[in-house]
């Protein structure tokens, strides 16, 4: 923390000290002593925001679990409100109904900027139709789709497997969220830049790209969190801390970005036709050669497919090894399939395809995602809304809530995903996937703005769980009563990373 950052830290707490003496003296600032949040004048919450700072994600899923509403208001320093909500009935208004009146906001688009530029995940209006449009016809093509089948079963073949076997041959310890994030980083790149930056080598070579990519995810989330945003706009300005990182980080990543897009340009000019179908090729080959609009799209793609499925399947794998029954059903279901299951196949792994949306339900890539009202409004469940306020809808916190999981809600139970769930079965002896509403299970977004690589995702994952449960039991290497820690910068990751053996199955 630096001497500005120390010294605005201690006047807050002297301030809100004072307050919090003088004003009510039996004011509790934790959500989880009192579900009715103080807040106090000038400063708001802020005591609370700065007692809960490191761990904003469960702290507020206790406040919306707490309300009545599924929603809260959250007070900041001079009265900079922001609205915090789990009622699907709220998700859908901001997310379908009222579309375009909650934008990402020109401030949440500086905050990324550096880090995202003007790709699709920061950008609204026309900008982001017209990307959207683009990627959408790219994505819904059935060659992309087979492309995706080859580069995951030769990843999964080639890398993973040959690694995973030499760790349980050795008894050794790897971190797995490490071996997801490698796999993932491989894949995306093969598959959205036709580039292989064989990250998932036997000799785990050092990710100096990777570490860079979190570290610019790291500070523009910290961008977010803090409650003072002044003090990064002034260490941009002057180039100091973590904005000096942030600019060199993001550098890296642009002219890693610009290497690519000039080595696919130059392949496609020594080529008559197309012959790749990675989404690079298909940008380029459409017309769509402006540098930083593609450079851009790279960086966006390369968030969304490293960072979430990794994210997703570390705690799937955590959530495996403390649930056998589960475990041992997914198993079965695997070993019906062939040994490289063809995407017919992979598609009808219903259960493994529950076990997965159950897992996300508690675990979610994206935690919370949040806009900003282009106009007054006010939200189905009463909350008042004025121009300008953040309104963020929180994944994690509605996988926790009774109203729609039940009283069983804590517990990891791919059932509810599946149709007679009091027998297990349907009348076929098949078990049916019975999807849920998307602004109740809004993991993967929800109205025009949902996932374009929900298919890809699954997919991929789906491929992956098949690859290591059929071979590996994947057993903790923590201590017995070890509790991971979940943690959030743009998207989520286990805190400490997740270290695993790996036990080879007999046959």
């Amino acid at each position: 923390m630096s001497i500005i950052e120390l010294l605005a830290s201690l006047a807050l707490l002297l301030v809100s000290l004072f307050f919090y003496l003088t004003k009510n003296s039996n004011s509790k600032a934790s959500s989880k002593s009192n579900p009715n949040l103080k807040s106090y004048p000038l400063i708001g919450s802020s005591v609370a925001i700065f007692a809960n700072r490191n761990r904003v994600i469960q702290w507020t899923s206790d406040l919306i679990q707490n309300s009545p509403t599924a929603t809260v208001v959250l007070r900041r320093c001079l009265d900079d409100s922001r609205v915090l909500t789990g009622n699907p009935a709220n998700v859908q208004h901001m997310l379908k109904t009222q579309f375009y009146n909650y934008e990402k906001g020109s401030k949440a688009r500086r905050t990324l900027f550096d880090f995202l530029g003007n790709g699709i995940f920061n950008i609204d209006g026309d900008s982001w139709k017209f990307q959207r449009q683009v990627s959408s016809h790219e994505f819904n093509t059935k060659s992309l789709c087979k492309f995706v089948e080859t580069v995951v079963d030769t990843e999964l073949s080639q890398r993973l497997i040959p690694i995973l076997s030499t760790a349980a041959a050795n008894n050794t310890v790897l971190d797995l969220q490490d071996i997801l994030q490698r796999f993932a980083f491989d894949n995306i790149c093969k598959i959205a830049f036709g580039y292989d930056p064989a990250y998932l080598l036997p000799d785990l070579p050092e990710t100096e790209f990777a570490k860079t990519f979190d570290e610019a995810a790291k500070i523009s989330s910290d961008r977010f969190a803090t409650l003072f945003p002044f003090l990064w706009k002034i260490k941009r300005v002057f180039n100091i801390g973590s904005e000096k990182s942030l600019k060199e980080a993001s550098s890296a990543l642009r002219e890693f970005a610009r290497n690519i897009i000039k080595e696919k340009k130059q392949e496609l000019s020594n080529k008559s036709s197309l012959e790749t179908v990675d989404l690079l090729s298909r940008f380029l080959s459409s017309g769509h050669s402006d540098e930083d609009f593609v450079t851009d799209i790279v960086i966006s793609f390369i968030l969304a497919g490293r960072d979430t499925t990794s994210a997703a399947l570390t705690w799937y794998f955590w959530l495996l090894s403390q649930n056998p029954e589960v475990e041992k059903e997914i198993l079965r279901e695997i070993k019906d399939k062939s040994e490289s299951p063809v995407y017919e196949e992979v598609k009808d792994m219903v259960y493994t395809h529950a076990s997965l949306c159950e897992s996300m339900r508690l675990y979610p890539p994206v935690p919370v995602d949040g806009k900003v009202a282009m106009q007054d409004d006010v939200l189905p469940d009463g909350t008042v809304v004025k121009k300008g306020m953040r309104v963020s809808y929180h994944p994690y916190a509605m996988g926790r809530l009774e109203m729609l999981w039940g009283p069983d809600w804590e517990k990891f139970k791919p059932d509810r995903w599946l149709k007679s769930a009091s027998d297990g079965v349907n009348n076929n002896g098949k078990w049916s996937f019975v999807g849920k509403d998307p602004y109740s299970y809004p993991v993967f977004q929800a109205g025009p703005r949902i996932c374009l690589g929900k298919d890809m995702a699954f997919l991929q994952m789906k491929r992956l769980v098949a690859g290591i449960v059929r071979r590996f039991k994947v057993v903790p290497a923590a201590e017995e009563g070890f509790e991971p820690v979940f943690v959030a910068y743009l998207t989520s990751k286990m805190q400490g990373g997740f270290p695993v053996r790996f036990e080879e199955r007999a046959d």
